[in-house]
């Protein structure tokens, strides 16, 4: 249980903290600083979880990563399940947390969603906002197993590559869908927002579950040949 109790605080810390600051500040990609902030608070928020629950669970806090180390056999069935659902309640309890806050301080949410990710910066088209989730996502995987590798002579340092790439990805990708790159990271707030009163999320939902899920099997089908001659 400890390892799946890691995965929930790593989760919910990510959501709180990266869709929080998105709620505060805005991700007007034209205002900059909320842009910046808002890519630096979920990159940050990995790099903290993972030197903190990191050795526990191998810190995921992410569907996408999880379907990853599943597919590569770095996980079992029984534990890629379990560490999916107390991700998801990690989120859902983080985007619950935000709505009351903003909701008691009467705060103005800057996204109107809890920091839910969508297609606005796409026009609404699905199949974009669908490559774009699928390209990052598996950039991040990449990374990830890079870092990972039994060969990378710099394990100490995983966490903050980790953490920067994804700010990386997050700089180009808030524009374009709000920056997914993880199914967890989408599914908390959009149900919570649906639960609170605006069911608009949803209607995209389904393109940050399946446009991340396939960037993981990319890039689990794409590093094998970087590893074949190790």
């Amino acid at each position: 249980m400890k390892k799946y109790f890691a995965e929930s605080i790593g989760t919910f810390v990510l959501v709180f903290m990266g869709c929080g600051t998105a709620m505060l500040v805005g991700c007007d990609a034209a205002a900059g600083s909320g842009y910046i902030l808002t890519a630096l608070a979920f990159g940050l928020s990995v790099v903290a979880m993972a030197y903190c629950v990191g050795e526990v669970s191998g810190g995921h806090f992410n569907v996408a990563v999880t379907i990853g180390m599943l597919i590569r056999k770095k996980i079992s069935a029984k534990d890629a399940l379990m560490y999916c659902l107390f991700q998801l309640i990690g989120a859902i309890a983080a985007s619950f947390l935000l709505f009351i806050i903003f909701k008691g301080g009467n705060i103005p949410d800057m996204t109107g969603t809890l920091g839910s990710n969508g297609l606005g910066g796409v026009n609404g088209n699905a199949v974009t906002g669908l490559i774009v989730e699928i390209v990052l996502t598996c950039v991040l995987l990449l990374v990830i197993q890079g870092v990972t590798s039994a060969k990378f002579q710099y394990q100490f340092l995983s966490g903050i590559i980790i953490g920067l790439a994804l700010t990386l990805i997050h700089i180009i990708g808030i524009g374009l869908t709000g920056t997914s790159v993880n199914p967890t990271r989408s599914f908390g707030p959009a149900v919570v927002s649906a639960l609170t009163g605006n069911p608009e999320p949803l209607k995209s939902l389904w393109i940050f579950i399946i446009g991340p899920s396939a960037g993981a099997v990319l890039a689990t089908m794409i590093y094998p040949y970087f590893e074949k001659n190790e």
